[in-house]
């Protein structure tokens, strides 16, 4: 039979509470990755009711042409969002990216209303003529098949 002494004792309550505290730390940092992670969503899937209303999230798509209107005495700036089955209506108050025009591929970060506008807190234009986020083609794409 093994006879623990109190020095043994004290490893095995060092090693625990080393243990405790490691898998502590490890919960708590999964739980604010988890909080804040921002998932994409087409529009197809926002009317489909798959986004959540209660946390931030990225949508993406086309800007439908002509659909773009600025306030002439704020940085209000309403636009429609597509992909080419569903539009959603997106506010931004801000400066816009350089890029960013009708009919080119945009990403807004946000919240859905309960009145169903996206109201967009960063909008994020595409850098250059061959490039468009990979969430946004996969959405287009899976939008137009039948």
């Amino acid at each position: 039979m093994i006879t623990m002494t109190q020095t043994h004792k004290k490893r095995l309550a060092i090693v625990l509470l080393i243990v405790m505290g490691i898998g502590t730390a490890a919960a708590l940092a999964l739980t604010a990755f988890k909080e804040n992670m921002l998932y994409f969503f087409s529009p197809t899937q926002i009317m489909a009711g798959e986004a959540p209303t209660d946390r931030m999230i990225r949508i993406g798509g086309m800007v439908n042409k002509g659909s773009l209107q600025r306030a002439s005495n704020s940085l209000l700036v309403k636009f429609d969002v597509t992909d080419y089955a569903h539009t959603i209506s997106v506010e931004y108050t801000g400066i816009l990216p350089d890029l960013f025009r009708e009919d080119q591929g945009i990403v807004a970060i946000g919240q859905m209303q309960a009145d169903g506008r996206f109201l967009a807190k960063e909008v994020l234009a595409k850098h250059d003529e061959n490039y468009m986020p990979p969430e946004v083609a996969d959405a287009l794409k899976t939008a137009q098949t039948p």
